[in-house]
């Protein structure tokens, strides 16, 4: 009867395609989330709109419906208590479809970091889930079928500590009574690395990655971004810290920053590499709506457009202090070094050496699907990418080396690849597409 629609910005494109679709087949459209809250006049086409998390206006438009009366846009007005939050209907999810299921302990951030939306929309106060609620989720995954990868969807799941650390010896004992069905992954900040305790909890419930935004390696970059629980510590140490502890890190890289200088492209693939961080998300600096970065580049007039929250596009909708070609040649760059076999497999080698076997990976769909996963990726990566040799001495290295973690290695592997073959899909010309973009935006600006 009515169809419901969340995106991101990155998703903008998608939702558009799907609300129009649906409006042509005549059906009500309800859209919302992150993009939808902070961009409400990009979805003219929808018959309703919900602004804000929807735990207390869902009901509202239910009722409203049902009489007869429904709003056209549903304003969220205090942010809602998570405890009252319903468990999901994992059942109707077609589970064959995903490599990981989400799960949400807690909403907020308690930092303040300039490019970030989350504070705006969620908040610097992180609420949670109840002790309770969030075993209640556990067991309802697990009754949907589902085994392997979880990912805790938290921007940060350590901003409440107080109420992490109580729910973490929960969490430890469900996973050991139910026979160990889920591995995890979530989000956290480089404080992660100062908690042992809760690090040494973490590993026992199953948590096998983190990703950490630790955005650029400048201080002064970190200072003017306002992220400061990345300043006054050795960043590589904190990786190899939450690496120890048998979790792979994943990590967020951010160029375009006012204070980056020409040397930060070969800083940050240095930092990368030394890391061991295989699967490192680099992007562009990007001004999302509503963010305290997007107001101060309002106010020094270098805004220029709304974004597509795609940072890897090689668009920029602000003026760089950077001159935007060499910018983002020097982005291109850093991403074909990363993502090249050897930069890729040389970082994913040492990684797996720092954090060790760990807890067995969980698998679902039995072993005849997981035989024809490890078959798909031996047969694309070992026959048909042209890398293929690097492939094969990688394996053969893990093999020799780190033979427990044969199936971490494959799934590694398999990221890298793909990862690789988005950064050759960029263009060639994109440092020269960018520049022209951006003198053509501001022209555009001038004349208006």
């Amino acid at each position: 009867d009515v169809v419901f629609v969340s995106a991101m910005h990155v998703q903008q494109e998608s939702m558009r395609k799907i609300v129009r679709r649906c409006k042509q087949m005549g059906k009500r459209v309800v859209v919302g989330g992150p993009y939808i809250s902070t961009s409400p006049h990009v979805a003219p086409e929808a018959d309703h709109i919900f602004l804000g998390e929807a735990e207390e206006t869902l009901p509202d438009f239910v009722r409203d419906l049902q009489e007869g009366t429904p709003r056209r846009v549903y304003q969220a007005g205090q942010r809602p208590d998570l405890t009252t939050s319903p468990i999901p209907e994992f059942r109707l999810i077609p589970l064959r479809h995903y490599l990981a299921m989400p799960l949400q302990y807690s909403r907020g951030c308690p930092f303040r970091c300039e490019f970030c939306d989350i504070i705006e929309i969620y908040g610097r106060v992180p609420r949670t889930k109840s002790n309770p609620q969030m075993l209640a989720e556990l067991d309802a995954l697990k009754a949907s079928g589902w085994r392997g990868m979880t990912f805790i969807v938290d921007d940060n799941f350590i901003g409440n500590k107080r109420n992490v650390r109580s729910f973490m010896p929960h969490l430890i004992e469900w996973s050991e009574r139910n026979g160990r069905p889920f591995s995890y992954t979530t989000e956290a900040s480089i404080n992660l690395a100062d908690d042992d305790e809760l690090l040494k909890e973490m590993r026992e419930a199953g948590f096998r990655r983190v990703f950490i935004g630790i955005e650029t390696p400048d201080e002064e970059s970190l200072h003017e971004c306002q992220k400061g629980q990345n300043t006054r510590r050795n960043l590589l140490d904190a990786v190899r810290k939450v690496q120890s502890y048998g979790m792979e890190v994943m990590a967020g890289f951010i160029v375009g920053f006012d204070h980056d200088r020409e040397d930060i492209f070969d800083r940050q693939i240095d930092f990368i590499q030394s890391g061991a961080i295989p699967l490192a998300m680099v992007g562009l600096l990007t001004a999302l709506p509503d963010t305290q970065l997007w107001r101060r580049l309002e106010r020094e007039g270098r805004l220029l457009h709304d974004t597509s929250g795609n940072n890897t596009d090689l668009s920029l909708n602000f003026v760089p202090r950077m001159d935007a070609g060499r910018l983002v040649e020097g982005y291109l760059r850093i991403l074909r070094t990363l993502y090249s076999a050897d930069g890729f497999y040389e970082r994913a080698l040492e990684c797996l050496r720092r954090v060790g076997p760990g807890l067995p990976e969980p698998f679902g769909g039995g072993i005849f699907k997981v035989l024809a996963t490890v078959g798909r990726t031996l047969l694309t990566l070992g026959w048909r990418d042209k890398e293929r040799g690097k492939f094969w001495s990688f394996l053969g290295q893990v093999f020799s080396k780190h033979r427990q973690q044969i199936p971490q290695a494959i799934i590694l592997a398999a990221m890298g690849y793909h990862f690789r073959k988005l950064t050759e899909l960029l263009p060639e010309e994109g440092a020269l597409t960018a520049a022209y973009e951006l003198a053509h935006a501001e022209a555009a600006k001038q004349s208006a």
